[in-house]
């Protein structure tokens, strides 16, 4: 059930269906020569779609912006500050909840780490708010990465590598502006550094040159099936 295209009849029909939503948020960031801005947020958005092929949940309007930090210099990046994040995280869900609402998927394409961090850090702040709640927070990456080991080649592939270019390539493969360049940052550990493009020049983390439609369709395939387990667990876990 996609909300954003909902009636408020259909809606409120849907509660007696589930009480579970899924709330997709993305970014609007660099991903390479080859992959829309909009990559983050078109993972997320798309594996919402494809669940309610498999159960009845809710899938809540995307959230297209995120915290970037390692991207923030790359043209066409747009940032928003961790507190901003939290706080739309919060107010989403309380939104939600007030509809009825009870059970949180918070998945996010974008999957930065301190971005991430925010959104936990929101979900234990909703834990405390209410009592009845039950909230999840994950990376779509995270699935992809895991669930899909052996359908990629790249070791330490990451961003806008040959996993979100495959994926890219199968959802939206006009959207896909030639091969992309292999890349791998050039980070000093542990040190701060102001001029990110020195030492990430291309925006690539891994090598997209290895992607492919059909590498892309197994991912999302896996991915789907694992974020469909984890709404089962989540739904009947106990003693939570």
């Amino acid at each position: 059930m996609i909300i954003e295209e909902m009636t408020m009849a259909e809606f409120a029909e849907g509660l007696s269906q589930t009480r579970t939503v899924l709330i997709p948020f993305g970014a609007t960031e660099e991903h390479g020569d080859h992959l829309p801005l909009s990559t983050d947020t078109l993972h997320a958005a798309e594996v919402g779609r494809k669940l309610t092929e498999k159960r009845a949940i809710f899938i809540a309007p995307a959230m297209p912006y995120g915290v970037c930090r390692s991207t923030s210099d790359h043209p066409g990046t747009i940032s928003i500050s961790t507190e901003t994040l939290k706080a739309l995280a919060i107010d989403i869900v309380t939104s939600l909840y007030r509809q009825g609402l009870r059970y949180f998927v918070l998945i996010t394409g974008h999957a930065g780490g301190t971005h991430t961090s925010a959104l936990i850090d929101a979900g234990e702040r909703l834990l405390e708010q209410f009592d009845d709640i039950r909230i999840a927070v994950l990376t779509e990456y995270m699935l992809a990465s895991t669930e899909g080991r052996g359908i990629f080649e790249t070791e330490g592939d990451s961003h806008a590598g040959e996993i979100e270019t495959s994926r890219i390539l199968h959802s939206h493969p006009h959207l896909v502006k030639g091969p992309g360049k292999r890349e791998f940052p050039g980070f000093p550990r542990g040190i701060l550094v102001r001029n990110k493009r020195n030492f990430w020049p291309g925006g690539v983390w891994g090598d997209p040159t290895l992607a492919s439609a059909e590498k892309g369709a197994r991912l999302e395939a896996v991915v789907v099936e694992a974020l469909d387990r984890l709404v089962t667990q989540l739904e009947e876990l106990e003693g939570y």
